[in-house]
């Protein structure tokens, strides 16, 4: 009997036809975003707090440390560690998502439209730490440093057709 099935590198991909389209999310969208991450953001940091600044202050105390400018250098360290990790875990597992961006259906994505890596979520995460950066989301686009430095954007889901992600 003879093999009638074609080799396996001529059988053409169904997807490499389709094209896929890229909306951008409005400028409001964004501001949800933001509010609303900024909000989730602050609830575990006070979760945070509660359960280490007493333990921290038992510390300081039992070490005889009672420098407050140390203690103030400590949580500010170690706020922007945990809003660091806050957006680099929840992008980095979810594709691009944050608890905004599940509530406005947006999706941060390459510039290509590809799904971001966790290096890409670690850079998008700290270009958030650069001082006065929210205000480089003003504009119509709204097209924030934590976008053009790592050559993503954010698009709305409804209006976006994505390629599929593996």
């Amino acid at each position: 009997m003879e093999n009638t099935y074609p080799p396996t590198d001529t059988t053409e991909h169904v997807l490499d036809d389709i094209e896929y389209t890229y909306l951008q999310a409005r400028g409001s969208l964004r501001f949800t975003n933001w509010i609303v991450d900024r909000l989730v953001f602050f609830g575990l940091w006070r979760l945070l707090l509660y359960f280490f600044t007493y333990p921290l202050a038992r510390f300081l105390v039992a070490h005889r440390i009672e420098s407050r400018g140390l203690f103030l250098l400590f949580f500010f360290c170690l706020a922007i560690l945990v809003f660091v990790a806050y957006f680099t875990v929840f992008e980095a597992a979810t594709g691009g998502k944050t608890p905004g961006k599940f509530i406005t259906r947006t999706r941060a994505v390459t510039a290509d439209g590809f799904r971001i890596t966790v290096r890409t979520a670690l850079l998008r995460s700290l270009c958030r730490v650069i001082p006065l950066e929210a205000f480089s989301a003003l504009g119509n686009p709204s097209y924030p440093w934590h976008d053009r430095l790592t050559k993503t954007l954010v698009v709305d889901e409804k209006l976006t057709q994505l390629p599929p992600w593996d």
